[in-house]
């Protein structure tokens, strides 16, 4: 979780408190369509731009992850595909993430980033062959140079428009003309990309239907997290900027026909190198365990109120319950110190406040605040609580306000407290195990041995790419998410 600033208001309801990103405000980028930059000009581009991006990305998705074998695993994978691409002169770098999203990047300099998440959720050699293979078509292509040297000239274009049209009106629609025409180079900036990638893996010797399968398994993933959140449109991570819609697993298939040989798939080997990862949250960030929230580092916890989801993001703790008529979150913030909560509630960092409802009060010995607004059909219940040098920030929202979802408010910002020392360091990540099937062991059978507080079976089909009702073959190594 991270700090935040001023919020907007709370007329815009449920959308606005599960997209909030600590409150900050995100400045509007207006897209025009422009001529393909030349070659010199690509070849110009500052390599400040890569070195900002890659920061940003690690910042944003923990850090790296350092696991051998898995690196092992990917530098090899690496070694083949670059030797099978159009241009085997291009050097790469490939980083896996500390984030249990499902994403990857790639930057023009030929830096690639994965996140331990979707390396998880890849079944065998080829599926992450797919993926690399993928981001190195967009380096190929110069898709990432492409779209610098376009954000830039948008930039000034974006300026003239706004400062020279004399129609405003006209000036809006030819931006709004352009944005699209952009965006839809965009989804085939993502389909040539997938067809550059499976021509990479299919000559390296890895099975060329890899992509196809993982696309299907990153919209099973977002599926089962949206089925498990309601209508959460954060549950999209790798399909929100690389959308695996039906008609890029049908090009992908298209692709692959054109390839006489299966290919390799690796499965055993690529299971071996997984066995012992790191799976979910990082305790760094804190982790969730059903309705509860454990933050090692920090040394706090809440349980959240009955029937709701909790998901942990990069920003804060976000909740949902049952189809989203009732949501919570909980992000922190720096409150200066000579500044009271009862002010700060008061401050305008939220709108709508009932200032006649703010009120001090204290939770498990730490000084606090609270307030109700109103806003869009919702109604919100706010607590601060001054925890050490932060202040840690309670969203409470139901489109039906009653004395039970008062009660239940009130109950999970009371179980806010601070771990000792000792409960704090039992607080340990849930891992990959890697078993072997044996005579009578089904999905069902398996699935109970997961570490899952829910849809443990439907959880344990995903991560081993099996569909409903498929028999396990005896010897076959699978994946269990364990303590």
């Amino acid at each position: 979780m991270r700090q935040g600033g001023r919020c907007g208001t709370l007329g815009s309801g449920l959308a606005l408190m599960l997209a909030l990103a600590g409150c900050t405000s995100v400045p509007e980028f207006r897209q025009v369509s422009l001529p393909l930059p030349s070659e010199a000009a690509l070849d110009a581009q500052p390599s400040k731009a890569a070195a900002r991006e890659s920061s940003r990305i690690l910042a944003s998705y923990g850090g790296i992850y350092e696991n051998p074998k898995l690196q092992a695993i990917i530098v090899k994978t690496v070694a083949r595909l670059v030797a099978a691409s159009e241009q085997p002169e291009l050097t790469y770098q490939v980083t896996v993430l500390n984030s249990p999203a499902i994403n990857a990047f790639a930057l023009p300099n030929g830096h690639i980033y994965v996140t331990r998440g979707l390396v998880a959720l890849a079944n065998d050699e080829a599926e992450l062959a797919s993926v690399l293979s993928h981001e190195m078509g967009h380096v190929i292509a110069r898709h990432g140079a492409i779209r610098e040297e376009q954000a830039r000239q948008a930039a000034i274009v974006a300026h003239v428009v706004t400062d020279v049209l004399d129609d405003p009106a006209a000036g809006a629609l030819a931006l709004a003309k352009s944005k699209l025409t952009l965006a839809n180079f965009s989804r085939a900036q993502e389909l040539e990309a997938d067809g550059i990638g499976v021509g990479i893996s299919a000559r390296a010797g890895y099975d060329p239907y890899g992509a196809a399968r993982m696309l299907r398994q990153m919209q099973r993933s977002a599926d089962l997290k949206a089925g498990k959140n309601g209508s959460d449109p954060r549950a999209l991570d790798f399909l929100s900027s690389h959308p695996a819609t039906p008609e890029r697993i049908k090009n992908a298939l298209e692709n692959a026909k054109q390839y006489a040989s299966a290919g390799e798939r690796d499965h055993n080997d690529y299971l071996d190198a997984l066995d012992g990862a790191v799976y979910g949250e990082d305790p760094s960030e804190g982790l969730v365990r059903g309705r509860r929230f454990i933050h090692g580092r920090l040394g706090f916890t809440f349980t959240a109120p009955p029937n709701f989801v909790l998901d942990n993001t990069a920003q804060a703790v976000l909740g949902l319950k049952g189809e989203g008529n009732e949501a919570l979150r909980l992000d922190v913030v720096n409150v200066p110190a000579e500044q009271t909560l009862v002010a700060y509630l008061s401050s305008g960092w939220i709108e709508n406040v009932d200032h006649a409802s703010v009120e001090e009060t204290t939770i498990n010995g730490f000084t606090a605040a609270t307030a109700t607004a109103t806003g869009d059909g919702w109604s919100f219940r706010l607590y601060v609580i001054r925890y050490g040098s932060d202040a840690y920030r309670f969203i409470f929202a139901t489109k039906q306000r009653s004395i039970e979802s008062d009660r239940a408010f009130r109950e999970s910002v009371q179980s806010f407290r601070r771990m000792s020392l000792e409960e704090a360091e039992k607080v340990q990540p849930l891992h990959l195990a890697v078993a072997t099937v044996l005579p009578g062991d089904t999905s069902e059978k398996l699935a109970r041995r997961m570490a899952v507080a829910d849809h443990a079976l439907d959880s344990f089909r995903l991560i081993n790419g099996l569909v409903s009702n498929e028999t396990l073959a005896t010897g076959r190594k699978v994946k269990l998410i364990v303590e």
